[in-house]
Protein backbone atom coordinates (compact mmCIF):
# COMPACT_ATOMS: atom_id res chain seq x y z
CA UNK A 1 0.00 0.00 0.00
CA UNK A 2 1.69 3.15 -0.91
CA UNK A 3 2.22 5.92 1.52
CA UNK A 4 -1.26 8.05 1.89
CA UNK A 5 0.02 11.88 1.74
CA UNK A 6 -0.71 14.10 3.90
CA UNK A 7 -3.50 16.94 2.39
CA UNK A 8 -2.08 20.79 1.94
CA UNK A 9 -3.64 22.98 4.48
CA UNK A 10 -5.05 26.22 3.29
CA UNK A 11 -4.04 25.48 -0.46
CA UNK A 12 -5.42 28.54 -1.85
CA UNK A 13 -3.86 31.24 0.50
CA UNK A 14 -0.52 29.66 -0.24
CA UNK A 15 1.73 32.17 -2.47
CA UNK A 16 3.62 31.76 -5.73
CA UNK A 17 6.40 29.29 -5.31
CA UNK A 18 9.93 29.92 -4.38
CA UNK A 19 12.51 29.55 -6.85
CA UNK A 20 14.11 27.20 -4.51
CA UNK A 21 10.62 24.79 -4.89
CA UNK A 22 11.60 24.88 -8.76
CA UNK A 23 15.35 23.35 -8.11
CA UNK A 24 15.64 21.15 -5.47
CA UNK A 25 16.73 16.96 -5.38
CA UNK A 26 13.21 15.91 -5.26
CA UNK A 27 12.24 17.32 -8.25
CA UNK A 28 15.26 16.46 -10.55
CA UNK A 29 14.84 13.02 -9.62
CA UNK A 30 11.30 13.61 -10.86
CA UNK A 31 12.20 15.04 -14.09
CA UNK A 32 15.10 12.81 -14.76
CA UNK A 33 14.50 10.15 -17.09
CA UNK A 34 16.64 6.99 -18.30
CA UNK A 35 17.13 7.77 -21.96
CA UNK A 36 19.73 8.16 -24.46
CA UNK A 37 18.39 10.95 -26.07
CA UNK A 38 16.48 14.48 -26.21
CA UNK A 39 13.60 12.71 -28.92
CA UNK A 40 13.46 9.39 -26.20
CA UNK A 41 13.40 12.44 -23.64
CA UNK A 42 9.97 13.93 -25.34
CA UNK A 43 8.11 10.73 -25.35
CA UNK A 44 8.28 10.16 -21.86
CA UNK A 45 6.43 11.35 -18.37
CA UNK A 46 5.46 9.63 -15.26
CA UNK A 47 2.91 7.61 -13.62
CA UNK A 48 1.63 7.84 -10.28
CA UNK A 49 0.88 4.09 -8.52
CA UNK A 50 -2.56 4.77 -6.19
CA UNK A 51 -3.83 7.88 -8.23
CA UNK A 52 -3.60 6.42 -11.44
CA UNK A 53 -5.41 3.18 -10.72
CA UNK A 54 -8.47 5.55 -9.25
CA UNK A 55 -11.65 5.34 -11.86
CA UNK A 56 -11.61 9.05 -11.96
CA UNK A 57 -12.35 10.15 -15.40
CA UNK A 58 -14.76 7.59 -16.01
CA UNK A 59 -17.97 8.98 -16.41
CA UNK A 60 -18.74 10.43 -19.86
CA UNK A 61 -19.99 13.88 -21.42
CA UNK A 62 -22.70 11.18 -22.61
CA UNK A 63 -23.79 10.19 -19.78
CA UNK A 64 -24.08 13.31 -17.71
CA UNK A 65 -26.11 15.02 -19.81
CA UNK A 66 -28.32 11.87 -19.71
CA UNK A 67 -28.14 12.08 -15.65
CA UNK A 68 -28.05 15.71 -14.88
CA UNK A 69 -31.48 17.00 -12.89
CA UNK A 70 -32.73 19.57 -14.89
CA UNK A 71 -30.11 19.71 -17.46
CA UNK A 72 -27.70 21.53 -14.51
CA UNK A 73 -27.46 19.39 -12.02
CA UNK A 74 -25.53 16.01 -10.75
CA UNK A 75 -25.44 13.60 -7.86
CA UNK A 76 -22.46 12.54 -6.57
CA UNK A 77 -20.95 9.33 -8.24
CA UNK A 78 -20.01 6.27 -6.38
CA UNK A 79 -18.20 3.13 -7.91
CA UNK A 80 -15.72 0.46 -6.53
CA UNK A 81 -12.76 -0.90 -7.67
CA UNK A 82 -9.20 -2.57 -7.01
CA UNK A 83 -5.72 -2.12 -6.45
CA UNK A 84 -2.64 -4.32 -5.49
CA UNK A 85 -5.45 -6.71 -4.22
CA UNK A 86 -7.16 -3.90 -2.10
CA UNK A 87 -10.60 -3.06 -2.54
CA UNK A 88 -11.30 0.53 -2.61
CA UNK A 89 -14.42 3.03 -3.44
CA UNK A 90 -14.25 6.23 -5.02
CA UNK A 91 -16.87 9.10 -4.21
CA UNK A 92 -16.70 12.08 -7.23
CA UNK A 93 -18.17 15.03 -6.37
CA UNK A 94 -18.66 17.20 -9.48
CA UNK A 95 -17.27 20.92 -10.06
CA UNK A 96 -19.93 23.92 -10.79
CA UNK A 97 -18.67 25.57 -13.32
CA UNK A 98 -19.97 27.82 -16.59
CA UNK A 99 -20.23 26.16 -19.89
CA UNK A 100 -19.58 27.54 -23.13
CA UNK A 101 -22.63 28.53 -23.95
CA UNK A 102 -22.78 30.35 -20.50
CA UNK A 103 -24.78 28.57 -19.18
CA UNK A 104 -23.46 26.72 -15.41
CA UNK A 105 -23.27 23.28 -15.30
CA UNK A 106 -21.98 20.10 -13.12
CA UNK A 107 -19.25 18.55 -14.26
CA UNK A 108 -17.54 15.32 -13.58
CA UNK A 109 -13.85 15.50 -14.69
CA UNK A 110 -13.92 13.12 -17.97
CA UNK A 111 -11.68 12.09 -21.07
CA UNK A 112 -10.68 15.89 -21.95
CA UNK A 113 -10.01 16.64 -17.89
CA UNK A 114 -8.09 13.26 -18.64
CA UNK A 115 -5.91 14.68 -21.20
CA UNK A 116 -5.11 18.01 -19.76
CA UNK A 117 -4.05 16.63 -16.53
CA UNK A 118 -1.51 14.46 -18.14
CA UNK A 119 -0.07 17.31 -20.27
CA UNK A 120 0.11 19.13 -17.41
CA UNK A 121 2.31 16.70 -15.73
CA UNK A 122 4.67 16.57 -18.57
CA UNK A 123 5.09 20.39 -18.82
CA UNK A 124 5.88 19.86 -14.94
CA UNK A 125 9.02 17.19 -15.87
CA UNK A 126 10.51 20.05 -18.05
CA UNK A 127 13.30 22.08 -16.11
CA UNK A 128 12.11 25.59 -14.71
CA UNK A 129 8.41 24.62 -14.61
CA UNK A 130 7.31 22.14 -11.96
CA UNK A 131 7.51 22.94 -8.04
CA UNK A 132 7.76 21.13 -5.13
CA UNK A 133 7.60 22.25 -2.08
CA UNK A 134 8.27 20.08 0.89
CA UNK A 135 7.29 22.33 3.67
CA UNK A 136 3.58 23.19 2.24
CA UNK A 137 3.67 19.64 1.04
CA UNK A 138 2.41 20.56 -2.40
CA UNK A 139 3.46 19.96 -6.28
CA UNK A 140 2.34 21.08 -9.50
CA UNK A 141 3.21 23.30 -12.60
CA UNK A 142 3.42 26.99 -14.02
CA UNK A 143 2.73 27.39 -17.47
CA UNK A 144 0.49 29.14 -20.39
CA UNK A 145 -2.19 28.38 -21.91
CA UNK A 146 0.12 28.73 -24.94
CA UNK A 147 2.21 26.03 -23.72
CA UNK A 148 -0.57 23.76 -22.72
CA UNK A 149 -2.43 23.75 -25.67
CA UNK A 150 0.75 23.84 -27.79
CA UNK A 151 1.39 20.52 -25.64
CA UNK A 152 -1.77 18.64 -25.91
CA UNK A 153 -1.85 19.47 -29.90
CA UNK A 154 1.33 18.05 -30.34
CA UNK A 155 0.03 14.58 -29.00
CA UNK A 156 -2.65 14.58 -31.48
CA UNK A 157 -5.75 16.66 -29.06
CA UNK A 158 -6.35 19.87 -30.58
CA UNK A 159 -8.26 22.12 -28.35
CA UNK A 160 -9.15 25.85 -27.49
CA UNK A 161 -8.34 28.03 -25.20
CA UNK A 162 -11.67 28.25 -23.77
CA UNK A 163 -11.98 24.55 -23.91
CA UNK A 164 -8.63 24.18 -22.08
CA UNK A 165 -9.72 26.69 -19.23
CA UNK A 166 -13.18 24.97 -19.26
CA UNK A 167 -10.79 21.65 -17.87
CA UNK A 168 -8.78 23.72 -15.71
CA UNK A 169 -11.93 24.69 -13.79
CA UNK A 170 -13.67 21.35 -13.88
CA UNK A 171 -10.12 19.97 -12.58
CA UNK A 172 -9.83 22.81 -9.76
CA UNK A 173 -14.00 22.58 -8.95
CA UNK A 174 -14.52 18.54 -8.82
CA UNK A 175 -13.22 16.15 -5.69
CA UNK A 176 -12.65 12.92 -5.90
CA UNK A 177 -12.45 11.03 -2.90
CA UNK A 178 -10.97 7.41 -1.84
CA UNK A 179 -12.24 5.03 0.82
CA UNK A 180 -10.25 1.21 1.66
CA UNK A 181 -13.45 -0.67 1.97
CA UNK A 182 -11.34 -2.77 3.93
CA UNK A 183 -10.48 -0.27 7.34
CA UNK A 184 -12.91 2.01 6.02
CA UNK A 185 -10.20 4.53 6.07
CA UNK A 186 -10.86 8.04 4.00
CA UNK A 187 -7.23 7.87 2.14
CA UNK A 188 -7.71 11.20 0.38
CA UNK A 189 -10.33 13.74 -0.44
CA UNK A 190 -9.26 16.40 -2.92
CA UNK A 191 -10.03 17.89 -5.93
CA UNK A 192 -7.76 16.79 -8.95
CA UNK A 193 -5.80 20.17 -8.68
CA UNK A 194 -6.42 21.82 -5.44
CA UNK A 195 -5.19 25.07 -6.78
CA UNK A 196 -5.62 27.43 -9.82
CA UNK A 197 -4.09 30.53 -10.37
CA UNK A 198 -5.62 31.86 -13.87
CA UNK A 199 -5.78 35.34 -15.35
CA UNK A 200 -8.64 37.10 -15.85
CA UNK A 201 -10.65 36.96 -19.37
CA UNK A 202 -9.23 40.41 -20.63
CA UNK A 203 -5.87 38.47 -20.26
CA UNK A 204 -7.08 35.73 -21.54
CA UNK A 205 -8.06 36.96 -24.94
CA UNK A 206 -5.14 39.13 -25.16
CA UNK A 207 -2.30 37.24 -23.13
CA UNK A 208 -2.12 33.33 -24.27
CA UNK A 209 1.14 33.53 -22.93
CA UNK A 210 0.24 35.00 -19.23
CA UNK A 211 1.67 32.33 -16.41
CA UNK A 212 -0.83 29.54 -14.39
CA UNK A 213 -0.25 28.09 -12.10
CA UNK A 214 -1.51 24.59 -10.72
CA UNK A 215 -1.45 22.30 -7.54
CA UNK A 216 -1.47 18.94 -8.42
CA UNK A 217 -3.40 16.13 -6.21
CA UNK A 218 -1.87 15.13 -2.93
CA UNK A 219 -1.72 11.62 -4.35
CA UNK A 220 1.07 13.04 -6.67
CA UNK A 221 2.75 15.19 -4.32
CA UNK A 222 3.18 12.00 -2.21
CA UNK A 223 4.33 10.36 -5.12
CA UNK A 224 7.08 12.46 -5.52
CA UNK A 225 8.53 12.90 -1.99
CA UNK A 226 7.86 9.01 -1.49
CA UNK A 227 9.88 8.02 -5.15
CA UNK A 228 6.91 5.90 -5.80
CA UNK A 229 5.93 7.30 -9.58
CA UNK A 230 7.10 5.25 -12.79
CA UNK A 231 8.30 6.61 -16.41
CA UNK A 232 6.21 5.73 -19.44
CA UNK A 233 5.74 6.22 -23.14
CA UNK A 234 3.66 9.39 -22.67
CA UNK A 235 3.65 10.08 -26.27
CA UNK A 236 2.60 6.69 -27.22
CA UNK A 237 -0.81 6.61 -24.45
CA UNK A 238 -1.71 9.87 -25.72
CA UNK A 239 -2.11 8.64 -29.28
CA UNK A 240 -4.37 6.30 -28.98
CA UNK A 241 -7.39 6.90 -30.18
CA UNK A 242 -9.57 5.71 -27.20
CA UNK A 243 -10.43 6.14 -23.28
CA UNK A 244 -10.28 2.68 -22.66
CA UNK A 245 -7.04 1.53 -24.58
CA UNK A 246 -5.45 4.28 -23.17
CA UNK A 247 -6.24 3.38 -19.45
CA UNK A 248 -5.18 -0.40 -20.54
CA UNK A 249 -1.56 0.70 -21.81
CA UNK A 250 -1.36 2.74 -18.48
CA UNK A 251 -2.35 -0.45 -16.63
CA UNK A 252 0.36 -2.28 -18.26
CA UNK A 253 2.72 0.19 -17.23
CA UNK A 254 2.13 0.07 -13.89
CA UNK A 255 0.90 -3.63 -13.27
CA UNK A 256 3.15 -5.56 -15.64
CA UNK A 257 6.82 -4.53 -14.27
CA UNK A 258 7.94 -8.13 -14.91
CA UNK A 259 6.72 -7.92 -18.62
CA UNK A 260 8.62 -10.64 -20.65
CA UNK A 261 7.89 -13.04 -23.93
CA UNK A 262 7.93 -15.98 -21.26
CA UNK A 263 5.42 -14.19 -18.52
CA UNK A 264 2.30 -13.19 -19.92
CA UNK A 265 0.23 -10.68 -18.78
CA UNK A 266 -3.43 -12.25 -17.89
CA UNK A 267 -6.19 -10.43 -17.34
CA UNK A 268 -10.49 -10.88 -17.40
CA UNK A 269 -13.02 -8.95 -18.61
CA UNK A 270 -14.73 -8.58 -15.50
CA UNK A 271 -11.54 -6.93 -13.71
CA UNK A 272 -10.80 -4.30 -16.48
CA UNK A 273 -14.70 -3.33 -16.31
CA UNK A 274 -14.49 -2.93 -12.59
CA UNK A 275 -11.69 -0.99 -12.43
CA UNK A 276 -11.90 0.93 -15.26
CA UNK A 277 -15.55 1.32 -14.74
CA UNK A 278 -15.57 2.72 -18.95
CA UNK A 279 -17.72 -0.17 -19.80
CA UNK A 280 -20.08 0.31 -17.24
CA UNK A 281 -23.08 1.63 -19.78
CA UNK A 282 -22.99 -0.88 -22.05
CA UNK A 283 -26.64 -3.06 -21.64
CA UNK A 284 -24.86 -6.53 -23.40
CA UNK A 285 -21.96 -7.93 -22.41
CA UNK A 286 -20.72 -9.25 -25.47
CA UNK A 287 -21.35 -5.25 -26.90
CA UNK A 288 -18.09 -4.34 -24.14
CA UNK A 289 -16.55 -7.47 -24.81
CA UNK A 290 -16.21 -6.05 -28.45
CA UNK A 291 -15.75 -2.85 -27.55
CA UNK A 292 -12.78 -4.12 -25.25
CA UNK A 293 -11.78 -6.39 -28.38
CA UNK A 294 -10.66 -3.43 -30.31
CA UNK A 295 -8.91 -1.50 -27.57
CA UNK A 296 -6.85 -4.24 -27.25
CA UNK A 297 -6.12 -4.86 -31.02
CA UNK A 298 -5.39 -1.30 -31.10
CA UNK A 299 -2.37 -1.95 -28.51
CA UNK A 300 -1.40 -4.65 -30.96
CA UNK A 301 -1.28 -2.33 -33.68
CA UNK A 302 0.87 0.32 -31.91
CA UNK A 303 3.13 -1.67 -30.50
CA UNK A 304 2.42 -2.24 -27.63
CA UNK A 305 1.78 -6.29 -27.38
CA UNK A 306 2.88 -8.30 -29.48
CA UNK A 307 -0.02 -10.65 -28.90
CA UNK A 308 -3.66 -11.37 -27.72
CA UNK A 309 -5.01 -14.72 -26.96
CA UNK A 310 -8.58 -14.92 -25.36
CA UNK A 311 -10.50 -17.88 -23.47
CA UNK A 312 -14.45 -17.87 -22.76
CA UNK A 313 -16.00 -18.25 -19.80
CA UNK A 314 -19.51 -19.85 -20.29
CA UNK A 315 -22.46 -20.50 -17.81
CA UNK A 316 -25.76 -22.72 -18.60
CA UNK A 317 -26.94 -22.58 -22.32
CA UNK A 318 -23.52 -21.39 -23.53
CA UNK A 319 -24.11 -17.95 -21.41
CA UNK A 320 -21.24 -15.64 -21.59
CA UNK A 321 -19.99 -14.77 -18.35
CA UNK A 322 -16.53 -13.20 -18.57
CA UNK A 323 -13.49 -13.45 -20.76
CA UNK A 324 -9.72 -14.48 -19.89
CA UNK A 325 -7.21 -12.39 -21.97
CA UNK A 326 -3.76 -13.26 -22.00
CA UNK A 327 -1.44 -10.71 -23.10
CA UNK A 328 2.27 -10.85 -24.64
CA UNK A 329 4.31 -7.19 -24.60
CA UNK A 330 6.34 -6.65 -27.53
CA UNK A 331 9.76 -5.69 -27.74
CA UNK A 332 9.54 -2.19 -26.98
CA UNK A 333 7.25 -2.73 -24.14
CA UNK A 334 9.76 -4.90 -22.85
CA UNK A 335 12.53 -2.12 -22.84
CA UNK A 336 10.68 0.73 -21.87
CA UNK A 337 9.35 -1.56 -18.50
CA UNK A 338 13.12 -2.34 -17.89
CA UNK A 339 14.35 1.40 -18.23
CA UNK A 340 11.67 2.42 -15.99
CA UNK A 341 12.63 -0.51 -13.43
CA UNK A 342 16.64 0.90 -13.68
CA UNK A 343 14.89 4.49 -13.54
CA UNK A 344 13.11 3.96 -10.53
CA UNK A 345 15.90 1.55 -8.46
CA UNK A 346 18.25 4.54 -9.18
CA UNK A 347 16.09 7.15 -7.99
CA UNK A 348 14.87 5.52 -4.93
CA UNK A 349 18.87 4.72 -3.79
CA UNK A 350 19.41 8.84 -4.84
CA UNK A 351 16.62 9.41 -2.62
CA UNK A 352 18.04 7.22 0.16
CA UNK A 353 21.58 8.79 0.01
CA UNK A 354 20.19 11.94 0.04
CA UNK A 355 18.02 11.52 2.95
CA UNK A 356 20.07 9.47 4.72
CA UNK A 357 23.29 12.78 4.67
CA UNK A 358 20.48 15.09 5.11
CA UNK A 359 20.17 13.03 8.97
CA UNK A 360 23.89 13.23 9.11
CA UNK A 361 23.92 16.99 8.71
CA UNK A 362 21.42 17.46 11.41
CA UNK A 363 22.85 14.96 14.06
CA UNK A 364 26.31 16.81 13.25
CA UNK A 365 24.81 20.44 13.85
CA UNK A 366 22.97 19.13 16.68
Amino acid sequence: MPITPQETKDAHKLLWPAQSEFQNRQLYLFQDFLTNTDEERNRLSNLIDLWDNVPRYSVSRQAMTKTRIKGQFLEHHVADFQYLGKAFTRTLYPARVKDLDGMHRDFYASANEELVEHALRKLAVDQQAGYFDKTNYRSGVVFTLYQLRDELHKRGHTRSFQQIVLALHILNGSTVEIHSVDSGELLSRSTYLPYLAAVSRANLLTDPKAKWLVQFHPLITGSIDTVTYRQYNYHLMMSHSTQLARWLHMQLVIKYTFASLIKPFETRYSTIKRDSRLLDHYGRVRDAIDQLDDALEELKAQNVLSDVTRRQLTGPRGKLLDVVFTLLPSMDFIGDTKAASKRLNDARVANGSSQKALALGHGAGS
